[in-house]
């Protein structure tokens, strides 16, 4: 039995536009990454690393390959596994035989983009479908874990084409993050709570609205590179898209509405690489020029 399914947005009708292949599925969310955040705060920044990767004896008898491996924030990394269908159980067991070849994937793929320890990150799994079997939602809403400490979160993705020929798409997520490795800490400022990555971005808004004299020399006297590590709080606009488009990974909040005018004409774009080992150091700096920051 077929069900007549009629969508209507703003009575705008909708008919479906289902993807015909898994590599179109993959190409949308490389273009529209934001379709991966999982939550509004840790699971928010997300950072396409690469796709189409090969896992060597990623599954019980052969060697895998990783759909999308992803990054939120500055210390954790998903595998992300893309599905026509129905997503099952099934497809959880073969995210879990990727996940046991974590470190492997962290060697090959994120150490060499990335300055970042392994025994400090964590890491999520990420399962895409058009839909989801009731067993595997059941599963994943009650807090599944791979191997105790990976959570599993479950997208599903809808795609309409309107009358007025606009692509509409509905997205759902499942997750529930039980795992006691991850950092959950977040920070009030000005009556807002935020992650560690928008934070930063926030303070330094407001520092420069407030210092509208500042130059980018000043600004980094101010706050210098190392308070963040390897990537600096800042870079010039340009410095942080030609990085993004020489490797295709975006360390930078490089949105128009996030990048900041300074004094001298120059423009600058905030890192998202914040984690437990160096948001303090920013915070405490922060707080010699005044902001007040609390954690929750």
């Amino acid at each position: 039995m077929r069900a007549f399914k009629h969508v209507t947005a703003n009575d705008i009708a909708l008919r479906p536009l289902p993807f015909l292949r898994e590599l179109s599925m993959e190409s949308y969310l490389v273009e529209n990454e934001n379709i991966l955040k999982l939550d509004e705060s840790d699971f928010s920044d997300v950072s396409i690393i690469d796709v189409e990767l090969t896992l060597k004896n990623g599954r019980k008898y052969s060697d895998g390959r990783i759909d999308i491996l992803v990054q939120y924030g500055q210390d954790t990394f998903g595998v992300v596994e893309l599905k026509l269908g129905q997503i099952t159980s099934f497809h959880l067991e073969q995210l879990e035989d990727y996940m046991k070849e974590k470190e492997q994937l962290f060697n090959n793929y994120i150490r060499p983009k990335i300055d970042v320890d392994y025994k400090e990150v964590n890491w999520v799994g990420v399962l895409v479908g058009s839909s989801i079997s009731a067993e595997l939602d059941e599963k994943l809403s009650n807090g599944f874990q791979i191997e105790n400490n990976t959570p599993v979160a479950a997208l599903t993705i809808s795609r309409y084409r309107g009358e007025d020929n606009q692509v509409y798409v509905i997205t759902d997520t499942i997750f529930n993050n039980k795992s006691r490795n991850f950092d959950r800490t977040k920070f009030i400022y000005n009556g807002e709570k935020y992650n560690k990555g928008r934070l930063v971005l926030a303070v330094m808004k407001d520092y420069v609205g407030e210092h509208n004299k500042k130059t980018f020399s000043e600004l980094r006297k101010d706050f210098p590179h190392d308070l963040q590590g390897s990537s600096g709080v800042f870079v010039t606009k340009e410095e942080a898209i030609e990085k993004f488009e020489r490797t295709g990974y975006k360390r930078y909040y490089i949105k128009d509405d996030e990048l900041i005018k300074l004094e001298d004409e120059s423009v600058i774009a905030v890192t998202t690489q914040w984690g437990k080992g160096n948001i303090h150091k920013f915070i405490d700096r922060a707080r010699e020029f005044g902001y007040k920051i609390d954690s929750e």
